[in-house]
């Protein structure tokens, strides 16, 4: 049950309070020093009998009843123990902080932190009993009820203001020693009731505290209110007729508290000072700022905060505040519901780091994007077009005319060795290059983290970036492995029977010109017939057995240009994947497992 506060409640936790010690120690101080002495000794323990010689003393002039409470054997503190979901909520709250160090701040995480250590804190305390503090503004008669409910006065009232000036306890069993310790409540502030009649008290295993004024106006008062608030199971809220709806009260307290309305009993006293049925007009619309403020009114049976109306003046309607306190305490339910109340509001103030309202991760269709513009940034299409036009050049050449084959040749002894682009135009395309993969980078980061929370969406960008430092270069060395092998393209089984019908049409051709050279001087008999469709065969056949090569290599150059594409694109893919998309991955995988546990936490308390 955490108030807000603007000063930090761990301060003068420990103090003394002077005002406190004037209340409290009256007596003391007109004891002689010895007896002063044993007497300051004693408070370190209870005594059940000293209470009723106290009460008895109080005419001879000591005002307030102050426990020794000294026993031989300490009793038995049995733990406090978490019911099942509270307690895998508490597992899975653990589990988040854990997961979550590294990627959110230290104070995201310091209200979780606090609810965390809070909830182990109290559970090494007693489970059998409920810390319920007694809580409200200057004048509402907060000490006055906590008098009546103990059945004897305890703690100081007046006019003075503000009289409480330290918080006190009253405890209605043994064993509550290390709860108040845990309040910071001094042994000589701590109190027991009046014995019940019958010796057995309706609200046995109540621990009730006295608070300062939540309005004082001394500091230190208010910073006990905030954190004694923060530690104990309960809080009964009183209010009067005046101030009931004091701004201060409901935007301080009461709505910050609004989650904890099954551990809240909210008083209106001094009913006595209204006539006739003011009182239940002031209680409905004292019901009616409750609802405005959140908070869950418990009237016809459901969970919720208990309303009533008393006078702790006159004792009216005080019997039905202490046969729901008794209810309530006997329940011993209350530490259960403050800490999963407490559980609530961390994971409320978690929400905005956690929850998203859209599917988040890398679809199929960005990691597709992403290894297609690496493919583009190593010029893969490019580098596969150039495998198939080099078979087909070599398909060309191997399977044309030898007179074809002599004019390239002819061709490529003209060309400049130093190549035919310009040496800047590599510089251009190697910091288009990079720019590719830059934009390449931002882009699937980008669809990554969209949706995410702002912090896992930062840590998802960071983890892209990081993976992208140095992938220019390993893009550029695999582009240098997986590019073209070095040497001729492999040649096909029919390559070689395309070159001999190639090398007879050369022979048809030189047969013929032989013949028609030998009719010309005279050596053989005059036949142009022959020799004629000889050389025209050679000469049609050769670029004819040329076309129909190419046309047959266009098949497995296109198979050759595409696999040296599929071969560089898979490289890109596979270096980008390791270097990029799976630190990525691993950040979204992160993120998946606190939004499980997140959903742990605020799943299983609904």
């Amino acid at each position: 049950m955490t108030a807000v506060t603007d000063q930090d409640p761990t301060e003068h936790a420990d103090q003394p309070d002077d005002d406190a010690h004037k209340a409290g120690g009256t007596a003391d101080r007109s004891a002689p020093d010895g007896e002063r002495a044993t007497r300051t000794d004693s408070t370190e323990a209870w005594d059940d009998g000293l209470i009723a010689r106290r009460v008895a003393e109080t005419a001879e002039g000591d005002r307030f009843p102050m426990t020794d409470n000294r026993s031989a054997v300490p009793p038995t503190v049995t733990p406090l123990v978490y019911e099942g979901p509270l307690r895998l909520r508490l597992d899975a709250l653990r589990e988040l902080v854990g997961l979550s160090r590294t990627r959110l701040d230290s104070r995201t995480l310091s209200g979780a932190g606090r609810v965390l250590d809070e909830a182990a804190a109290r559970r090494r305390l007693s489970g059998q009993h409920t810390v319920v503090a007694i809580a409200g503004a200057t004048g509402s008669g907060k000490s006055q009820l906590f008098n009546a409910l103990a059945g004897v006065t305890i703690s100081e009232t007046g006019v003075r203001r503000p009289t409480t000036a330290a918080p006190i306890a009253c405890s209605w069993s043994d064993g509550a020693a290390g709860l108040i310790e845990r309040l910071g409540i001094p042994p000589r502030l701590r109190r027991r009731p009046l014995p019940a009649g019958d010796g057995e008290s309706p609200l046995r295993g109540l621990v009730l505290v006295d608070l300062p004024d939540h309005d004082s106006a001394a500091v230190q008062h208010r910073r006990h209110v905030d954190r004694i608030l923060g530690l104990v199971d309960a809080v009964i809220w009183v209010v009067d007729p005046e101030k009931y709806a004091d701004a201060v009260l409901h935007e301080r307290y009461l709505r910050p508290m609004a989650a904890h309305a099954e551990v809240m009993f909210v008083v209106l006293n001094q009913i006595d000072r209204l006539p006739g049925e003011a009182a239940e007009q002031v209680l409905d619309d004292l019901r009616r700022l409750l609802d405005e403020d959140g908070i869950a009114l418990g009237e016809y049976g459901e969970p919720g905060t208990t309303v009533l109306a008393l006078s702790a003046l006159t004792g009216d309607g005080l019997g039905e505040l202490r046969e729901a306190l008794g209810q309530f305490v006997s329940e011993r339910g209350a530490p259960n519901r403050r800490i999963s109340a407490d559980v609530d509001i961390a994971a409320a103030r978690l929400w905005p780091v956690y929850a998203t309202q859209r599917r988040t991760g890398l679809s199929e269709q960005a990691r597709e994007e992403f290894s297609d513009r690496l493919a583009d940034a190593v010029g893969a299409t490019a580098a596969g077009e150039a495998a198939e036009r080099a078979w087909l050049r070599n398909a060309n050449r191997a399977c044309g005319t030898p007179w074809l084959r002599l004019w390239r040749w002819y061709q490529d002894r003209g060309e400049p060795t130093t190549g035919r682009l310009p040496s800047r135009t590599q510089a251009d395309e190697e910091a288009t290059a990079r720019q590719r993969v830059e934009q390449a980078v931002r882009t699937v980061a980008d669809r990554a983290s969209a949706g995410l929370p702002a912090p896992w969406a930062q840590a998802v960008r960071e983890a892209a970036v990081r993976g992208s430092q140095g992938l220019p270069e390993a893009l550029d060395e695999l582009t240098v492995r997986a590019g073209v092998p070095a040497g001729r393209p492999p040649r096909p089984g029919w390559w070689p029977v395309a070159v001999l019908v190639q090398a007879c049409m050369t022979i048809l051709q030189f047969l013929g010109g032989l013949w028609l050279l030998g009719q010309i001087i005279g050596v053989m008999a005059p036949n142009l017939g022959v020799p004629v469709l000889l050389m025209v065969i050679g000469i049609v056949g050769g670029p004819l057995i040329e076309w129909s090569c190419r046309m047959a290599a266009r098949g497995p150059a296109r198979r050759y240009g595409l696999e040296a594409e599929r071969r560089l694109r898979e490289a890109a893919a596979g270096c980008g994947r390791a270097r990029v998309l799976d630190p990525v991955a691993a950040e979204l995988l992160r993120y998946r497992e606190v939004r499980e546990q997140y959903g742990r936490v605020v799943g299983a308390g609904r």
